[in-house]
């Protein structure tokens, strides 16, 4: 059987608003006592109506637009009826077959070859969050659960594409620039850690001969865009597996364990009738101004794809860096900070994307709470123009800069990280490494490059690498020759 993997993703973004989606309770609940940012309509108490925040409709309608999705003028909320401990309306209002935002598309583009793929964003829609569940002991055998019911009413804007995505890294990128997207537009911080953007995937395996589709499954609990690529790895080859072996693939909903990096069966897959979705009698149908339509879309903000085609022209850098310093809005803004500040854009694009995002990986440290600050890293660069440090010493600096907050002058102060610009002391070094070696100086004096390259590897040895590498290359052939 030919195989080829068939994707899709729902993705939930928490929108920033300051008070919840119909009722004025506040949405700052992180860090806040259990079920104290509370009311009547958010618990859904008999006698309580709903009243739908106009700015949910702004920032929802906003991101339906950067997507090119069409915006449909009339809505209608529903009651998405189903019961769970952390919805106590036992129902969550939603919106089912007239959604804000429909038929739009994402363009992503896959680093391996540089191939641009659109995805089909099927639809945008609004709905009210759930509360939390905090469960005691293991999740498959824990004695008892509480509830936080903070987060009901949270607005929420659920983005679901088409079965676009042919690899778990497609739906990684993808995931990767609609947090941009959101963040570009301020509607959402897009932290996945935290659960302000949310991901579930449905994976099937297509059989190419036949053409037929198989039975999916949905993957959830991935809060980090490693998580979803890893999560859906798994689920592939779990399934590419069970057919290889004859079995069956049965649809269901699966939670990725990530202490033990695999998928674990949650329960059997709901269908839309089991939630017997119908109009909510409390609110009336949603009438979306055209002209309010059209002004969002012509105010929109600068988006990820049009300020990485405006860094590659104003600042002369490949598309690959435009890509990853668009990647996220903070780091978009660290690098234009940078070129304010220092004219060689390509140099600013080489230390971000290299050493600065490496060690932010590593402390899962986000860029604006980098201990290197745009003025901290061009200080740095300015030291090595004017030939204080090398370029190699600049790494030993970065590091201390990241680990100690502490600006580059500073440092190369207190530690003593400084190049060698006595050129008296290094023509003795060199004269030293020419005596101690006259194979090598044979082996050059024969054509052979590789024996040069050694030689000022023995003067850096000396010098503790604090020697001008090329002030030494040219010394030791001047020196040789002579």
């Amino acid at each position: 059987m030919r195989e080829e993997v068939v994707i899709g993703l729902e993705v939930h973004i928490q929108l920033m608003t300051n008070a919840k989606m119909f009722c004025h309770c506040s949405t700052d609940y992180i860090g806040k006592e259990p079920n104290t940012n509370t009311c009547p309509v958010c618990l859904g108490l008999p006698g309580s109506l709903p009243v739908l925040n106009k700015k949910v409709l702004e920032f929802a309608l906003k991101t339906a637009l950067a997507l090119n999705c069409k915006i449909n003028p009339l809505n209608i909320f529903h009651r998405k009826n189903y019961f769970y401990p952390d919805l106590p309306k036992a129902y969550q209002i939603s919106q089912y077959d007239i959604p804000l935002g429909v038929n739009g598309d994402m363009e992503i583009s896959l680093p391996e070859n540089q191939e641009k793929r659109k995805i089909g964003i099927t639809r945008v829609h609004l709905e009210e969050d759930a509360g939390k569940l905090v469960h005691e002991g293991d999740i498959t055998s824990s004695s008892y659960s509480l509830v936080d019911y903070n987060r009901c009413g949270i607005p929420l804007a659920e983005i679901v594409t088409e079965p676009d995505f042919s690899s778990p890294e497609e739906a990684r990128i993808f995931l990767m620039k609609l947090r941009s997207i959101v963040q570009h537009l301020g509607v959402c911080d897009g932290n996945m850690e935290e659960g302000s953007m949310r991901c579930d995937a449905n994976v099937s395996i297509r059989d190419t001969k036949t053409g037929t589709l198989g039975i999916k499954t949905e993957v959830k609990n991935m809060n980090s865009f490693r998580a979803v690529k890893k999560a859906l790895q798994f689920e592939v080859d779990r399934q590419k597996k069970l057919l290889s072996e004859g079995e069956k693939v049965i649809q269901e909903t699966r939670h990725w364990d990530e202490s033990k990096n695999i998928t674990v069966s949650m329960r059997s897959k709901e269908e839309a009738h089991d939630y017997r979705y119908f109009p909510e009698p409390d609110l009336l149908p949603l009438q979306v101004d055209l002209k309010m339509i059209e002004e969002t879309r012509k105010n929109l903000p600068e988006l990820p794809e049009e300020r990485k085609n405006r860094f590659i022209k104003d600042y002369q850098i490949p598309e690959y860096d435009a890509e990853i310093l668009t990647s996220s809005k903070a780091l978009g803004d660290y690098y234009e900070k940078t070129t304010s500040l220092y004219s060689n854009s390509k140099i600013l694009s080489n230390w971000i994307m290299g050493e600065l995002i490496r060690y932010l990986n590593e402390d899962k440290v986000e860029v604006e709470d980098s201990p290197i600050s745009p003025d901290n890293l061009v200080e740095m660069l300015k030291l090595i123009d004017k030939g204080v440090i090398s370029s190699k010493m600049a790494k030993e600096v970065f590091e201390k800069m990241f680990k100690t907050a502490k600006g580059a002058s500073q440092i190369v102060k207190e530690s003593g990280i400084i190049q060698i610009t006595d050129e008296n002391e290094l023509i003795e070094i060199v004269d030293r490494v020419i005596n101690e070696n006259p194979k090598s100086i044979e082996d050059f004096n024969q054509g052979k490059e590789k024996a040069l390259h050694y030689l000022v590897g023995q003067v850096m040895r000396y010098t503790d690498c604090r020697a001008k590498p090329d002030f030494v290359f040219n010394a030791l052939k001047q020196r040789i020759k002579k």
